[in-house]
């Protein structure tokens, strides 16, 4: 399978570390992840999205992207192809409008749905689908429910986007899943517009972070406060990190339940929803 990277903050930062310098970055993960990459980061509110099928590894591209990223907002994603040929086109995060995502999992049942998967997606979107994989139809099947709420490209709260991701969630397993364990759809999902994130823990191992054990850089950083070295008491955060596993380093990692849907909006608040029963 994939893994995922996500980053909020309250100050454009450098992700270098988490890419590409710790003993266990994206970059190094790709050894096991071969099938292409790609890096989402927003500047002035639009996203910037480079994309490969070449290997993150050996790609001097993806260094010379991870050492310039500096952004309150970033996404990253290597890929180890399920569905979908090597292409730069099934290449994730996938981006339309301000919306980006990235998919760590598959649907086993993919050939068999994928024609009702595209008919659950709003016709305006279907459009706008260039790839062959199952996770871009995810994205607009995501899409679709999220418009439903009001504009793409309008202020969604973090609320319109959990209940997005859950309708999402819900409609795939109803149209790809027949109740085989084996088969069983697998929706690990990470979703921003640069403003408001959220990732949805569907079955493939996801981590967030909040705070360090101790800054590196709390003798020069400007937004240095308490809930950067602790964890927050008001639900306020000044960043969250999203991982497919714990990135070495001075970061406080948590595990997510499978069916919980951790976000923040665009004040930095923290949201935490638990798998329904």
């Amino acid at each position: 399978m994939c893994r995922l990277f996500g980053f909020r903050s309250v100050i454009p930062s450098q992700v270098h570390r988490s890419l590409v310098a710790a003993d266990n970055a994206l970059g190094k993960q790709s050894e096991r992840h071969p099938d292409g990459w790609g890096v989402a980061y927003y500047v002035d509110g639009a996203p910037h999205v480079t994309r490969s099928a070449a290997g993150a590894l050996d790609d001097a591209l993806f260094r010379r992207v991870s050492g310039i990223v500096s952004s309150e907002t970033v996404v990253a994603h290597v890929r180890k192809a399920t569905q979908g040929n090597l292409t730069v086109l099934n290449s994730h995060p996938f981006q339309y409008g301000r919306w980006v995502m990235a998919h760590n999992g598959d649907i086993p049942r993919f050939a068999a749905v994928r024609e009702a998967l595209e008919q659950a997606i709003a016709p305006r979107l279907r459009r706008f689908i260039l790839g062959d994989t199952d996770s871009e139809r995810i994205f607009f099947l995501f899409l679709s429910e999220l418009a439903k709420y009001g504009e793409l490209g309008g202020r969604l709260g973090i609320e319109e986007v959990e209940k997005a991701l859950r309708e999402t969630v819900t409609i795939v397993r109803e149209i790809a899943d027949d109740g085989d364990a084996a088969r069983r759809s697998l929706l690990t999902l990470l979703v921003t517009n640069g403003q408001v994130m959220a990732a949805h823990q569907g079955g493939k191992e996801l981590y967030y972070s909040t705070w360090k054990r101790r800054c590196a850089d709390r003798d020069v950083c400007p937004s240095l406060s308490a809930v950067c070295e602790a964890p927050s008491a008001s639900g306020s955060v000044n960043h969250m990190l999203i991982a497919s596993e714990p990135l070495q380093g001075e970061n406080v990692w948590e595990p997510l339940a499978e069916g919980t849907i951790i976000g923040v909006d665009w004040r930095m608040r923290l949201r935490s929803s638990p798998a329904r029963g």
